[in-house]
């Protein structure tokens, strides 16, 4: 059974707790008509189930992630685990031609490694530097945002200048 990058990210999604279309598709920065066509691929699959429930505004639909999904994610996990290893090992070895090649072939599915937090980033920044190319010829901008690159994964918890706030009462 062969499943394309997203449809794994949203299989994630889906099993972390996001119920809805749009929470998913907050999460996953997918566009609604792809990601619309993904979650009835994965459907048809057998791998999540719709549930409409009766809420206080009217019906309410609810995604799931089914037995089925949940093994399938958890294959593919291992089978992305096995992927980054590999791309370790080659670094360690210092082949540049050898580790530039496994990154492409593996292109696709990198963003998946930062989604599910596979991939150590200090690494992955290494990597390229030892190649001598940028990471954005391999990862778009949003996906590098979104793996925490732009503030390192830090949330400020309401500090904006980074200061602390007293109150000495005047």
């Amino acid at each position: 059974m062969e499943t394309e990058p997203k449809d794994v990210i949203v299989l994630g999604s889906i099993r972390r707790g996001k119920k809805k279309f749009s929470n998913i598709q907050n999460e996953t920065k997918i566009t609604a008509e792809e990601l619309n066509s993904i979650l009835e691929d994965l459907e048809n699959k057998g791998y999540i189930r719709v549930e409409e429930r009766k809420g206080w505004f009217g019906k309410k639909i609810e995604l799931k992630i089914t037995e089925n999904g949940s093994n399938e994610l958890d294959k593919k996990i291992i089978e992305i685990q096995s992927k980054w290893k590999e791309m370790q090992s080659i670094y360690e070895t210092g082949d540049k031609q050898k580790l530039q090649q496994k990154m492409e072939e593996n292109k696709s599915i990198l963003p998946t490694m930062m989604f599910f937090g596979i991939m150590d980033m200090m690494m992955f920044s290494m990597m390229f530097s030892m190649m001598g190319i940028g990471m954005s010829d391999y990862i778009s901008q949003e996906n590098m945002a979104d793996a925490g690159m732009d503030d390192a994964g830090m949330d400020d918890a309401g500090m904006d200048d980074g200061g602390f706030d007293f109150d000495i009462g005047f």
